[in-house]
């Protein structure tokens, strides 16, 4: 168990260029939109430019997922609308920063937070529903899957293609990535989102960050119970997205040692945090000497 965050964004290209060894390997990546993609692209085009051959898959309708001469885009019907998903990320964000009573926000956001949760789960079942496409997953012999598990869409794809899943993402809410780890989460120590503590606390704010792991009993049963229904319709045997996220043989956290605290780690958690940050050159100023 590894102690600490260290942000070393060469680390991910290493790891995942050893995908093929000494040839180029064959990468299946299942992202999600948003700034979730953002800085998966980054990766994506890096190892492209390595030699891999990166296969993209994504719904027809998104955000931020564009085609690229740096993969091959797969893409698949969704359940919604390009106005309609504008719109209802829109009311979310507004939703989200608005001012009131914190029930009546909370009540609001949760709200919002269904909606989106279920079209995510439509747009997954789109996907594996999709014989086409499914028959080209199947045939294109990856050698592994790259996804974001907070939609844990690409890693029942992952378990249907008996494919090594690697995981980038910067946190499942529910505490589920300490979960399918065993990782140690001691309330004494590790702050819970949200809790605005620290990793040095009293005896009473250890209580209330306690406290906080209540409303994981509340809110994982609207946000994972249908992916694990849908997982296990598809795959024909009972499973949760716990047994599902168990089976990542690597973890790549975009944790920042700026922004997250120290917490304990297991050997196959590698924090990736500089890789948010894209690197470029200041443009040269002018200085004027008195």
């Amino acid at each position: 168990m590894a102690l600490g965050l260290r942000a070393s964004p060469p680390v991910v290209l290493l790891l995942l260029s050893l995908l093929g060894l000494a040839a180029a390997g064959k990468l299946l990546v299942v992202p999600v939109d948003g700034s979730h993609w953002l800085s998966m692209r980054e990766v994506v085009d890096m190892l492209q430019q390595r030699g891999h051959e990166v296969v993209v898959v994504a719904p027809e309708v998104t955000m931020q997922i564009k085609p690229s001469k740096n993969f091959v885009m797969k893409r698949y019907s969704g359940p919604i609308s390009q106005e309609e998903m504008e719109k209802d990320f829109k009311v979310f964000l507004h939703t989200t920063f608005e001012e009131g009573p914190f029930l009546q926000r909370f009540l609001k956001l949760y709200q919002h937070m269904k909606t989106l949760g279920n079209l995510a789960v439509s747009s997954c079942e789109h996907l594996l529903q999709n014989k086409e496409l499914m028959g080209y997953l199947e045939e294109s012999k990856f050698d592994a899957v790259l996804t974001d598990p907070v939609i844990p869409c690409g890693v029942i794809l992952a378990e249907h293609l008996s494919l090594p899943s690697v995981y980038f993402l910067r946190g499942i809410p529910c505490g589920f990535d300490f979960e399918a780890t065993q990782c140690p989460n001691p309330p004494s120590y590790v702050p819970r989102g949200f809790s605005q503590l620290t990793d040095h606390m009293t005896f009473f704010q250890r209580v209330k960050n306690l406290l906080f792991d209540t409303q994981n009993l509340f809110f994982c049963n609207f946000a994972f119970d249908p992916f694990s229904k849908l997982a296990s319709e598809f795959l024909q045997r009972e499973v949760t997205v716990q047994d599902l996220l168990r089976k990542g043989s690597l973890w790549l956290l975009r944790l920042d040692f700026v922004l997250d605290y120290p917490r304990p780690l297991m050997p196959n958690i590698i924090p990736i945090g500089g890789v948010n940050c894209a690197y470029k050159e200041l443009p040269q100023v002018g200085c004027t000497q008195f």
